[in-house]
């Protein structure tokens, strides 16, 4: 008998507000998925420049953060393959528009419905657009 191969979805959540970061991961656990949360762009980032093995199957931004913004980590992850879905309590039309030509799969304003949110969630880790 050959082993069964099992595979970690992971999510990772990239937003200075340390409570968003934990309502999120709280909201992905209790629908079994695994996510990991940062608390700044350049702490995220310094993950794979470290270790190129890693790779989350999705990405969370906040658009304004310290340091390294929402749109910046998005064009350093361009091309990895990696899913992005924006967090923002500020809708600026522009930056939503860079998010969206720079290929993220969702802008979401906060505050946020659950369920919205999980379906956005689960759109991005099949690979397509979130309506």
């Amino acid at each position: 008998m050959g082993k069964l191969k099992s595979f970690v979805v992971v999510v990772v959540v990239v937003d200075d507000d340390e409570s968003v970061c934990l309502a999120i991961k709280r909201l992905l656990r209790s629908v079994g998925i695994a996510a990991e949360t940062f608390a700044s762009g350049d702490a995220f980032l310094d993950v794979p420049s470290s270790m190129p093995s890693y790779r989350p199957d999705c990405v969370i931004l906040d658009v304004q953060m310290p340091g390294l913004n929402g749109l910046e980590v998005q064009r350093r992850l361009s091309g990895s393959g990696v899913s992005v879905i924006f967090i923002t309590a500020d809708d600026d039309i522009s930056v939503r528009e860079q998010a969206v030509a720079g290929g993220a799969v969702a802008y979401i304003l906060k505050p946020f419905n659950d369920d919205l949110f999980i379906r956005t969630v689960r759109a991005a880790l099949e690979g397509g657009q979130a309506s």
